[in-house]
């Protein structure tokens, strides 16, 4: 077999970025494991007693099994500063942001690049549900994953073509119970782990908490107002809140009641009833567009609102200073300021923007 490139592999600990290694050095790549430490211990709001060890515990073992090269990489200054001071100031100022796409774009496609590069390896490779495509001129597409209900091309849009360039996402092809019958087949300890679904810096999903350790500020009492003006009770803070919420707001109505907006200035939240939640339009700054180029007319596209939101056809038209109109050809439910919007052409990836 001739030897593939070296290439690095971000391990988490978890199935998914094990069995990438694991299907990398089966195609005979020259495969190093490199884990991430972001969260520091002293700081138990940060994590979970023994979550970090444990993870990286289970990197260690797999790449034992697999006969690989083990490196960690502490990145917690980093991680801080670029994922969760900004998800702490856009909470505050009322926004819901996504940390996974700005550690993605920062941490793990930016500062771990570079420390792949200066371990030798000419490429590198995550666990992420998405594809890559090579177009008739040769170019590199980023893809969805053909497994529609775990595809996470939505998280990376924040790419650029030079990245995707240099990266291997070796389950894309695959279904999560295919990823775990290859972790059996290669006798990989973690093939039955549970997967979280939290934020990593989140410990038990509770945002209330995290929020109150190191932003009290922005937890400041207020109304919360129907859309006609009328109080109809109280909340602990705006950061809370989420657009399209109906659950948990303490508050009674003759008919079901939404999140429609979230006043931070004010300490307001907004509600409605559900057709008040629909939008046919929204703005997004911070455009990214994967190919670099910005189309030059309006661009039919397939929209992606949030993680889960399935895509609408909409059309984008470019404005001053990197911002994008998207006009959708339906009204789309719960459009949310922080969220991301992501542009897809059939399965291809073009790019998208922080919703503002």
């Amino acid at each position: 077999m001739t030897m593939q490139p070296k290439i690095a592999v971000a391990m988490s600990g978890g199935v998914d970025s094990s069995v990438a290694a694991a299907l990398l050095k089966e195609q005979g790549y020259e495969v190093i494991g490199i884990t991430l430490i972001l969260t520091n211990e002293n700081r138990p709001v940060l994590t979970r007693a023994g979550e970090t060890a444990s993870a990286l515990d289970d990197a260690r073992r797999v790449c034992d099994i697999l006969g690989i090269s083990h490196h960690t990489a502490d990145l917690r200054e980093e991680f801080s500063v670029k994922v969760i001071q900004p998800f702490l100031r856009q909470y505050g100022a009322g926004l819901t942001p996504n940390p996974c796409i700005f550690c993605n774009r920062h941490i793990k496609f930016g500062k771990l690049r570079n420390i792949a590069a200066g371990l030798g390896c000419q490429r590198m490779a995550t666990g992420h549900y998405a594809r890559i495509l090579t177009d008739e001129s040769g170019q590199n597409r980023l893809a969805r994953a053909v497994d529609q209900k775990k595809d996470q091309s939505y998280m990376l849009y924040q790419l650029t073509q030079e990245a995707i360039d240099h990266i291997h996402l070796p389950l894309g092809h695959y279904s999560k119970p295919q990823v775990r019958e290859l972790a059996a087949k290669f006798s990989l300890p973690v093939a039955q782990k549970r997967e979280s679904q939290e934020i990593c810096f989140i410990p038990d999903d509770d945002y209330y908490a995290f929020i109150k350790a190191h932003n009290p500020a922005c937890l400041k009492p207020g109304e919360i107002l129907h859309e006609s003006g009328q109080v109809l009770g109280h909340h602990q803070g705006v950061p809370l809140y989420t657009i399209g919420q109906r659950k948990g707001l303490g508050i009674a109505y003759s008919e079901p009641l939404f999140v429609k907006a979230l006043d931070a200035e004010n300490h307001r939240v907004i509600v409605g009833e559900a057709d008040s939640v629909f939008s046919r339009e929204l703005t997004a700054q911070e455009v990214n567009w994967i190919n670099g180029l910005p189309p030059e007319s309006l661009l039919k596209v397939t929209a992606k609102i949030r993680y889960g939101h399935q895509g609408s056809p909409a059309a984008v038209t470019l404005l001053p200073c990197g911002r994008v109109s998207v006009r959708f050809d339906a009204p789309v439910r719960a459009v949310t300021p922080g969220q991301s919007v992501v542009f897809y052409a059939g399965d291809i990836v073009l790019g998208g923007g922080i919703i503002c």
